[in-house]
């Protein structure tokens, strides 16, 4: 029998066949929403997404990992800001975004965990403009010293990078020109109140303290991972880190030490921003993520596996004391005794200095 099909059923079936193929897979990865993601190694691992991406099966993420807030406002100038769609600031660093025209307002109908904000970070006039919030905040903690016990006699503090031959070349400091230039101060005494706004007579005393630093550092460093991998061969001894080598590597059985130097401990705070061009369902999608990221399902992953404290109480009650006392959350007070970061009106100096540093 002579097998006959008409336009009409052609049409049909090739409708079927599309709506079939829209149901597979690979098409559903094609046709899906991609959030483009610049932000930490550390805070994009699939365990942490898992749950988002599995209650969004329209929505992928993309992530790309910046190693300094520098570098990151550096490729939204440059025009990045075309082909991103959401970023990861320092609280501190919202504003130099805001003045260049690159973010929108967080719109809080959308993301509502926002209302979870702590205290602390709901007071602060940091991130916003003209009563709107373009950053806000996301996940903060401190920057301690961290360091092998078993191969240093005592515990550290800021002197170790500055003075004496013993840990040459075995010491670390992160390559960013903010945090370096506040070790320094903190190590030579500058006032608190002055840290920020120092003057030539300053910055000369704190170029003179890291020229004497560089001679006594392996490296600077720019991944957490690398730093770890360096803590773990010996190569280092004591780094100005974050926190996650000092957990990771007591897991592995190491004897590792963190230090909070009496003379001052970095506090820290990062946001989620997005771009101005950001818009329709793409925009959607990403506020979709920016709840979840101040939700109680991530909130907890990042306890355990980071670990790093979320910025809202979202997962306060999901995680054990000892996890809060790891976070630095069992008792919020503790912020009152950082030296949070500001940005400091001639930073653009503290760069060139930084820069001038590094390369003597």
């Amino acid at each position: 029998m002579a097998f006959h099909i008409n336009r009409r059923d052609l049409l049909k079936s090739v409708a079927a066949g599309a709506a079939l193929g829209a149901l597979s897979p690979i098409n559903r990865a094609m046709a899906a929403t991609e959030i483009s993601w610049m932000t930490w190694e550390n805070l994009a691992k699939p365990d942490y997404l898992k749950a988002f991406l599995d209650a969004n099966s329209g929505i992928d993420i993309a992530k790309t990992f910046i190693g300094t807030d520098d570098e990151q406002f550096a490729k939204l100038r440059a025009g990045g800001a075309d082909s991103v769609d959401l970023i990861t600031p320092g609280l501190d660093k919202v504003e130099y975004y805001v003045e260049s025209g690159l973010l929108q307002p967080i719109d809080f109908d959308k993301v509502t965990n926002g209302k979870l904000l702590y205290d602390a970070f709901k007071s602060s006039p940091l991130g916003k403009k003209d009563g709107k919030t373009y950053g806000i905040p996301f996940y903060w903690g401190i920057n301690p010293v961290v360091y092998r016990a078993d191969l240093m006699d005592g515990e550290p503090d800021w002197s170790v990078f500055f003075e004496g031959d013993k840990y040459k070349g075995k010491l670390a400091m992160r390559d960013y020109a903010l945090e370096g230039i506040m070790i320094a101060a903190m190590y030579l005494g500058i006032p608190r109140e002055e840290m920020f706004v120092m003057d030539d007579k300053q910055l000369a005393e704190i170029k003179k303290a890291l020229m004497a630093q560089k001679k006594l550092l392996r490296t600077y460093w720019n991944s957490i991972s690398d730093l770890t991998n360096l803590f773990a061969s010996g190569e280092v001894v004591c780094a100005f880190s974050w926190v996650p080598p000092y957990y990771d590597l007591k897991a592995r059985g190491l004897d590792m030490g963190m230090a909070k130097p009496k003379q001052g401990v970095i506090g820290w705070c990062d946001t989620l921003a997005v771009p101005a061009g950001v818009e329709g369902e793409k925009l959607d999608a990403v506020f979709k993520l920016v709840n979840y990221l101040l939700g109680p399902d991530y909130g907890k992953e990042l306890a355990v596996g980071g670990p790093y404290a979320q910025s809202t109480s979202s997962a306060r009650d999901l995680i054990t004391d000892e996890q809060k006392d790891k976070i630095f959350i069992s008792d919020l007070s503790i912020m009152d005794s950082f030296v949070w970061k500001q940005n400091p009106p001639r930073y653009n100096e503290w760069v060139a200095l930084w820069n001038e540093v590094k390369a003597s």
